[in-house]
């Protein structure tokens, strides 16, 4: 299977909202979550628990624990060649729905305007 292309979602003023949380995460915990993007990218569709999971509407979560703190992804497929990493948490009992519904509206965000969406230089 070839690699699944791994894109950074980003706003309208190009500012990627994954890219600032993971900046403000423990060097250990940025390279946990590296780590998983590579895998991700590695299996795409195929990536399954305990390192991805569904969580509802096309939207799908990293997962990540480093000393016993779990860090999660939020993520969705655009056809089958690419993945794009829309926001990220430190999550407690479970997903906060509020959470996913970031991720819906930049997924509805992305699929009308994928180039305008996509964070370029990276």
């Amino acid at each position: 299977m070839p690699p699944t292309r791994v894109v950074i979602y980003c706003d309208e003023n190009g500012e990627a909202p994954f890219i600032q949380w993971v900046l403000r995460l423990p060097a250990v915990a940025q390279d946990k979550v590296r780590l998983r993007a590579a895998r991700l990218a590695e299996l795409g569709h195929e990536m399954r628990r305990p390192e991805a999971d569904y969580l509802r509407d096309g939207i799908y979560e990293l997962r990540a624990a480093v000393r016993g703190v779990q860090y999660r992804v939020l993520y969705f497929f655009h056809g089958r060649e690419a993945v794009i990493l829309t926001n990220g948490l430190t999550k407690e009992q479970r997903v906060p729905d509020r959470e996913i519904d970031i991720a819906l509206r930049r997924k509805r965000l992305f699929e009308q305007h994928p180039g305008k969406h996509t964070l370029k230089g990276l």
